[in-house]
């Protein structure tokens, strides 16, 4: 009997007893609703292969995605006090902030990172919407300005990822103030005639949108991304009008003038570093070489001095007679000679 119960009934019990499937092998796309392999959609950089729906990225994936050979350096942010308004709603903000910092392993809803894209270097800011929706306190106000002196220190371009809700409200008017300090740093690198480049993510809303992230010189969205400043329901109960289907989208943006391309995610990085190579390698691509015509090069034609060429002749016929149509001018010319 100790054979039957230790050995084959453990046996026939794993035959019949149905295995846990982890929850994390399959997606489900939130916009047509197909079931996709975990793999499948890793490997498709998170679009779906059915209907092309951009679902969001990661910022360790996004950093991968961007960067060559997705190899690049993290840069150490300035601390700041994290509940300056002791503030409290249904929990305590320092709560809020543990619980975010345990599930994201960060410190902040923002990480800048510096490297090589196609061989330039660049200063990315990125944002995390994991870490409470993304939202700007003064810790991503202040991690902006940082990134904006190390792109003015090392010559490079800044690329700005935002990912966000808007303002963080549990910091009251400091957050608000992050907006100016936001856009004084982005100018300090335009100052500097380096590149500014924001890459408009799924969503990027409130105080993020109504600062540095339409202040780009060149605006980029992603496909599908939801762009906008005031919720879609708030400004319909605003207005009390019933607004596109396609409302707040990249798309739409794009057709209004709003932004200057959308670009499907994997597209994104040959984009950045067509971009990139425009606006920094202002050199000709090769050495001049002087065109000769056999030994001696060719000289040119027409004298670079004007005041060796010669004044036209007279519009005249070859009879001296005044060609048709300027008998009138001669003959007021001699009236005005006259009085």
């Amino acid at each position: 009997m100790n054979w039957l119960t230790n050995y084959v009934k453990p046996k026939l019990r794993d035959l019949v007893r149905p295995k846990e499937i982890p929850d994390n092998l399959w997606h489900k796309c939130t916009k047509c609703g197909q079931m996709i392999f975990h793999r499948d959609l890793a490997k498709n950089h998170h679009v779906c292969q059915h209907c092309g729906h951009h679902m969001r990225l990661s910022v360790t994936e996004r950093l991968e995605l961007l960067f060559d050979d997705g190899k690049y350096t993290r840069a150490e942010l300035p601390k700041v006090k994290q509940d300056p308004l002791k503030f409290t709603d249904r929990r305590k903000y320092k709560d809020r902030i543990k619980e975010a910092n345990s599930k994201t392993k960060e410190e902040d809803a923002l990480v800048v990172a510096h490297g090589k894209m196609g061989a330039q270097n660049v200063v990315i800011a990125a944002f995390n919407f994991d870490y409470m929706a993304g939202s700007m306190g003064t810790a991503v106000g202040e991690g902006l300005v940082a990134a904006s002196k190390l792109a003015i220190v090392q010559d490079a371009a800044l690329i700005v990822v935002p990912a966000s809700g808007g303002a963080r409200m549990q910091e009251g008017i400091l957050s608000l103030m992050q907006m100016a300090r936001t856009t004084i740093g982005v100018e300090r690198v335009k100052e500097a005639g380096l590149p500014y480049i924001v890459v408009l993510t799924d969503p990027t809303t409130g105080g993020v949108s109504a600062s540095f992230a339409m202040l780009g010189d060149i605006a980029i969205a992603e496909s599908g991304a939801v762009i906008g400043f005031a919720g879609r329901r708030v400004i319909e109960q605003t207005i009390r009008e019933q607004l596109p289907d396609d409302f707040q989208t990249a798309e739409y943006l794009y057709e209004h003038g709003m932004v200057d391309m959308v670009v499907r995610r994997h597209e994104l990085r040959p984009t950045l570093i067509n971009v990139l190579s425009l606006l920094r390698n202002t050199k000709p691509a090769g050495d001049l070489v002087e065109l000769a015509h056999g030994d001696k090069p060719i000289e040119p034609e027409v004298e670079d001095n004007i005041n060796d060429i010669p004044p036209p002749p007279d519009i005249r016929r070859p009879d001296s007679e005044p060609l048709p149509g300027t008998e009138e001018k001669d003959e007021k010319d001699e009236d005005h000679k006259a009085d």
